[in-house]
């Protein structure tokens, strides 16, 4: 994608960004580290940055970066190399998606850390966002590295998976209110921390094989690793089934009750290699809507 940036009173305007909108990218429930600030701008963290972004009519507003770090890192994180405008056009064809990305059509997938991604997955199986975030942000808090303070927050980075493996699971459960997730997280850590699982090797592994190596891990089945395999390592024929996407599709396509793993096979045929980008559409029109709730 072309765009151009001009810095500002240590701000980079950007223009030129398409099929770019932060409320429809980080409030789709693909990430847990962002905050909406009261003039509607967003603050987030990630790959151990902190930056605020307000999209402002045509105009997209950046602080806390420089153009070298954005287009190094912020723009591989924002997937700013691939192009929405087609996959939308394909997706389009279809009468039900092409409604439901007319309510997203700002949706990007981030590019997202994989140990982080799979750690915030363990954390959202049968948990709602708010919660999700606030044992994201208490386990950054707590064992991250300080990035640094924006409007009176302080942030953290997301620690390396050692630091969350030496803690015990009572400590995990209690300090971060994560229940029973708690075991999940220390042995799925400790893990990739012994160098047990590696999480780099997924990116060259087909979806099956990767499903599979994935759901080794406690606490990952097959829609946590269908989003951790969505977000975290560009695996788009991915379609994690959450209950708004359950909905969504019992509603529109099957026009009855449906299990996920049913749901789940069909996305995958009936979007293909586009099935992750129709699940982040459909996600978000279903939420939006309230349908099937």
């Amino acid at each position: 994608m072309d765009y151009t940036i001009e810095k500002v009173e240590n701000k980079l305007i950007i223009r030129g960004l398409k099929d770019f909108n932060p409320t429809h990218i980080f409030e789709n429930g693909q990430c847990f580290r962002w905050y909406r600030e009261d003039d509607g701008s967003y603050t987030t963290v990630a790959g151990g940055r902190l930056i605020n972004i307000l999209k402002d009519g045509e105009r997209v507003i950046v602080d806390g970066t420089d153009e070298k770090d954005w287009r190094g890192y912020w723009h591989n994180y924002f997937d700013l190399d691939r192009d929405y405008g087609e996959i939308k056009r394909e997706l389009s064809k279809d009468p039900i998606l092409k409604e439901a990305i007319q309510f997203g059509e700002g949706l990007r997938l981030l590019n997202q850390d994989p140990y982080e991604t799979i750690i915030s997955f363990i954390i959202s199986a049968n948990n709602q966002i708010p919660r999700i975030k606030n044992a994201v942000e208490a386990i950054s808090n707590d064992l991250g590295d300080y990035i640094g303070t924006y409007r009176g927050r302080e942030y953290f980075s997301f620690p390396q998976p050692e630091r969350l493996a030496s803690k015990s699971t009572q400590y995990i459960m209690e300090k971060y209110r994560v229940g029973f997730r708690g075991d999940r997280i220390r042995e799925a850590s400790r893990r990739i921390a012994a160098g047990e699982f590696d999480t780099l090797c997924i990116y060259d592994t087909d979806h099956g094989d990767a499903v599979d190596m994935l759901t080794t891990l406690p606490g990952v089945g097959p829609k946590v690793s269908g989003c951790i395999l969505l977000f975290a390592y560009d695996k788009s024929e991915a379609f994690p089934v959450d209950v708004w996407v359950k909905r969504v599709m019992e509603y529109f396509y099957f026009k009855r009750p449906a299990k996920k793993r049913e749901l789940e096979e069909s996305g995958e045929k009936i979007f293909g290699k586009l099935a992750g980008y129709a699940q982040q559409y459909l996600f978000y029109y279903a939420r939006e809507l309230g349908i099937g709730k």
